[in-house]
């Protein structure tokens, strides 16, 4: 994987070669966004696998409350499904039931909430104690990018905390493609060294950091990669809690844009049959999901961005590498 790189391609927060800390009055004023993840980080697989066979979907959720990495050199307590930040990904076909076992191996209350379940929330969505297990069962009934997440008061901080993940239920005609990979954007606000979160901060909506898929540099790094002429498709997911995104991807432009369930550009063309259109931004809200698609014609390093600075500042950048 290709390092950090100079030029249009490696434009983004920072590029002047002045790190975060330099330039003050903010809060990330310590915090390096341009500096690689420590060593001992392993990068998120941004890759999404394609939807497993079967259409009954079996797995067990663990709630663990742990430390990790968020941005170099800032480690905090986080609480995860499975110990991942965000949580395990999910991905099925309209009418696919999916069966989960939450299992709470925590220190307090939890309880996760799938957006793409058409269910009541009394008994399934509980905070359940230390110790305790609960099924949540439920059939898919429509396709998009749907958020899960912990619904346990504050629901703010559990978010925050890192208690989220992403479940893609495919459109019943998506095509297959070259290249796809999924981003599940966050933000962290962060608190002392043995706390989670701030509760202030998330009640000011001022975040210190926002990520994709749990670390703030690990696609400066480690980027995704691609080449000439494939086409590549990019899932998003707004986690939140509270903050939304404008995925934008610099040097490049979507001719297919989903959002939300339905289609905005298909291959060029607009629900009203109008043909040649390009997009260069996918506007999500918290909570909300879709994907797009791109096809590189030139070779280089391009960075993807939440293309609302102040969050793209704070860490939501990452590069792909193009061959």
């Amino acid at each position: 994987m290709g390092g950090e790189g100079s030029g249009a391609g490696g434009m983004g927060p920072g590029s002047d070669g002045h790190s975060m800390h330099d330039r003050g009055g903010g809060p990330t004023d310590a915090i390096d966004v341009l500096s690689p993840p420590s060593d001992d980080v392993v990068t998120r697989d941004p890759v999404l696998e394609p939807a497993p066979t079967g259409r009954v979907h079996r797995v067990t959720f663990t709630v663990e409350e742990t430390v990790d990495e968020l941005a170099p050199g800032v480690r905090r307590p986080v609480w995860t499904y499975n110990g991942e930040m965000p949580g395990p990904t999910l991905r099925g076909k309209v009418g696919d039931e999916f069966v989960v076992t939450l299992r709470n191996e925590g220190t307090m209350g939890h309880s996760i909430d799938f957006h793409a379940g058409d269910v009541s929330p009394d008994e399934v969505m509980r905070t359940i104690p230390p110790g305790e297990e609960l099924e949540y069962r439920f059939t898919v009934k429509r396709a998009g990018a749907w958020l899960y997440h912990c619904a346990t008061m504050p629901m703010t901080g559990h978010v925050a905390a890192g208690m989220f993940g992403a479940l893609i239920v495919d459109p019943p005609d998506l095509p297959e493609v070259d290249r796809e990979y999924l981003l599940v954007e966050s933000e962290s606000y962060l608190g002392a060294e043995d706390e989670p979160f701030d509760m202030a901060k998330i009640a000011a909506e001022q975040p210190d950091l926002v990520m994709f898929n749990g670390h703030a540099t690990q696609y400066r790094r480690d980027p995704l990669t691609a080449r000439v002429g494939e086409t590549v498709r990019i899932w998003v997911v707004v986690a939140g809690p509270s903050d939304g995104t404008a995925f934008h991807v610099v040097g490049s432009q979507f001719d297919t844009v989903y959002k939300e369930g339905g289609y905005l550009l298909r291959d060029g063309r607009d629900a009203f049959g109008g043909r040649g259109g390009g997009a260069q931004v996918l506007d999500l809200a918290p909570a909300q999901g879709g994907f797009v698609e791109m096809t590189f014609a030139e070779p280089g390093r391009y960075t993807f961005v939440d293309h609302s600075f102040a969050d793209a500042e704070k860490g939501a950048t990452g590069f792909i590498d193009v061959e």
